[in-house]
This record gives C-alpha cells, structure tokens and sequence, in this order.
C-alpha cells in the first residue's frame, strides 16, 4: 500500500485553506489518506498555536527544516505580494524537490502536458495539451490554460482566467480573476494583468495592465529587477 505523504502547508490565507480543502477532497476520492496535513507554517507569531480550519499553525517558515519526513505546498501569494513569492519560499530552506505538486481531483490536465514542483491546480481547472507549467505555480478554479501555453515559475493565474493557446507567461506574473489573453503573445516577468482584463498584445516585464483592451496602469519602480528586464 502506498504511503500517507505528510504534507506541511506555507501560509494560513485562504489560498492555503483551499489547498487543505484539495488535500481532503484527494484523500476522498482514494478511499484513503492518501495525504495528511501536518499543519500550516505563517511568520505571523499571533497566529502560532491557533488552529485553522481544525489543523494547527506550527510556527514561522524557517520552521520548516524541523519536519524532515514532511512534504511542502505554498499558499502564501496574492496582487500585493505576488513578486516576493521566491523569497518567501525561500526563507524555508528547503530544496525543491521536497515541494508536492497537487491537483485537485476535478481538474481536467492533458496527459501531453507538464507540471513543475509545488504547484497547485484548484478545483474545475483545465489544461490542454503540451502546455508547460512552471514550479510554484498556483491556478485557481475554472481557469484554462491551453494549448502549448507556458507558465513561468511562481505565477499566480486567478479564477477563471483564460489563456490561449501559445502564450507565454513570464517568472512571478499574477494574471487577475476572469482574464483573457489571447493566443500566442508573450507577458515578461513580473506583470499583473487586472481582473477582467483583456490581453491583445504582448506585455513588458514589469507592467500592470487593465481594462478591455488591456492598457499599461503602470510600471514597476525603477529600482525592481523585473522592470529593468
């Protein structure tokens, strides 16, 4: 019989409540404990030793290295902290190879395509053939993403974003809720592409777009690495 994966889940946010919930719904569908959530990790000390949604809050993520049978999923990204999401995951110390990568049951992922270490693909989510999706990703609900599209290492694609086929997504990009890009431009690094957005063209490293079509709201400072890209 296979072995219970003891998972230890970064951050205590509602992206990380969500990864629990996808821990329990996997564990459903097997019939088994399939994965067990050893509890979360949040450099917020007011929250150690508080439980969150039944499970406890361990301490900060430089805790991490104490849980050496232990594998990791981050939760922690959102618009306000989208860029620093390597650091934070960084701050663990641990290696990659010791990151899940965990699908909930109901997504819908081509057999032709990749997925990289510790991302998660949230519930109803669809990814199509040879498309190339990056370490710590996070997609979330009813999000598409298809065809030969490829994803850079710690973006964030939000509910009900639609990717078309040929995209290229750069390295820490977070694309805003029911966006739309369309097929075969290129986002560098580190862009936000607004909620409800509408992607013609290609975007620059470092740009926060909005609107239909989506224009530039505004640029990275000067002194961020991805705006000098």
């Amino acid at each position: 019989m296979t072995e219970t994966v003891r998972i230890v889940i970064l951050g205590t946010g509602g992206n990380s409540v969500d990864i629990l919930d996808t821990l329990h719904d996997l564990n459903d569908v097997a019939g088994r404990a399939t994965y067990e959530c050893v509890g979360f990790l949040d450099d917020n000390e007011a929250l150690w030793g508080s439980l969150r949604s039944g499970v406890k809050v361990l301490g900060p993520l430089a805790a991490a290295r104490e849980f050496g049978d232990c594998r990791f999923v981050n939760g922690i990204g959102a618009p306000t902290s989208y860029l620093k999401k390597a650091a934070i995951i960084a701050k663990t110390g641990i290696a990659l190879d010791r990151f899940a990568t965990i699908v909930h049951p109901t997504a819908s992922v081509s057999r032709m395509a990749t997925l990289g270490r510790g991302t998660v693909v949230y519930q109803h989510v669809t990814i199509t053939s040879n498309a190339a999706v990056g370490d710590h990703v996070v997609i979330l609900p009813n999000s598409v993403v298809s065809h030969d599209v490829v994803v850079g290492d710690y973006t964030c694609i939000a509910g009900g974003a639609c990717i078309s086929g040929g995209v290229r997504i750069g390295t820490a990009c977070y694309i805003g809720t029911n966006s739309s890009i369309i097929g075969g431009v290129a986002v560098g690094d580190g862009c936000l592409v607004g909620m409800g957005s509408v992607v013609l063209a290609d975007v620059r490293a470092g740009t926060v777009v909005v609107g239909n079509p989506a224009k530039v709201l505004r640029r990275l400072p000067s002194e961020s690495p991805e705006a000098r890209k």
